[in-house]
């Protein structure tokens, strides 16, 4: 009993360091998304803008693993779109005759490769620092599209500067500060449909893509759990009608 106690009280000490620790972050403002709430689906067109804009400016630094070009037909891309984006993209090919490995233009099956061919190469260009996959990202972090869309469209100071340790301020990445440069700037991409490209515009369209490349199914989610409900109740209202029916004539 006198070990448990001790260990509570530990415990005890422990919890305000790790508050303050996690208050080094500062919590993303809440953004309107499309997909939020039981009947929320994803914006089509903003897909669209976000994938210009992770083309543009993310695939210099960030791949996109569990993506494949053909899975782009859910967002509102035609066959032929697909296949010519891919075509814009190398990937690994079988090995030669003299077993030494081959590249190849990418197909619609494959999926979006690392901009990298390995992570001391990837780690090399960025000064040290590994950029992330973007995959899973919207999904691995808490706040999600929120904190993306905090982190590169409010975080960074105008015109930031690089600190003493070659950082870059901002209280939206744990500790404070975060290796990559501001990814975003004004008319970054040209995008397909006229709309402004802003940085406001740009984190918005790209955390709204990332949201979707890690939760593709979210709207086929949604429509069986409303599809649930429903049956659980029609089910209960039945279950109420038979229970009114088999007791009717039994005296209480």
């Amino acid at each position: 009993m006198k070990r448990f106690i001790l260990s509570l009280a530990a415990l005890a000490f422990l919890v305000p360091a790790t508050a303050h620790a996690a208050g080094d972050q500062e919590v993303p403002p809440e953004h309107h998304w499309s997909f939020n709430g039981i009947f929320g689906t994803y914006d089509r067109a903003q897909l669209l803008r976000g994938l210009e804009v992770y083309r543009g400016v993310c695939a210099n630094c960030h791949g996109l693993k569990y993506v494949r070009f053909r899975d782009l037909e859910a967002i509102g891309l035609s066959e032929d779109e697909v296949k010519a984006i891919a075509a814009n993209y190398t990937v690994e090919g079988d090995v030669d005759s003299f077993g030494d490995p081959t590249t190849r233009e990418a197909k619609p099956f494959d999926a979006f490769p690392s901009p990298f061919p390995n992570d001391e190469a990837a780690r090399a260009s960025n000064g040290g620092a590994l950029p992330i996959d973007l995959s899973l990202v919207a999904k691995s972090r808490v706040h999600g599209p929120d904190y993306i869309h905090a982190l590169i469209g409010l975080g960074y100071e105008e015109n930031a500067e690089p600190g003493p340790t070659g950082l870059y301020h901002n209280p939206y990445m744990a500790g404070g500060y975060i290796a990559m440069p501001p990814p975003l700037f004004d008319d970054a991409v040209e995008y397909h449909d006229g709309t402004a490209a802003t940085v406001e515009q740009m984190s918005t369209d790209v955390s709204a893509f990332l949201m979707w490349a890690a939760e593709p199914k979210l709207e086929a989610r949604k429509a069986i759990g409303l599809k649930v409900i429903l049956f659980l109740l029609v089910l209960t209202g039945l279950f109420y009608v038979c229970k009114r029916k088999l007791w009717a004539n039994v005296e209480h």
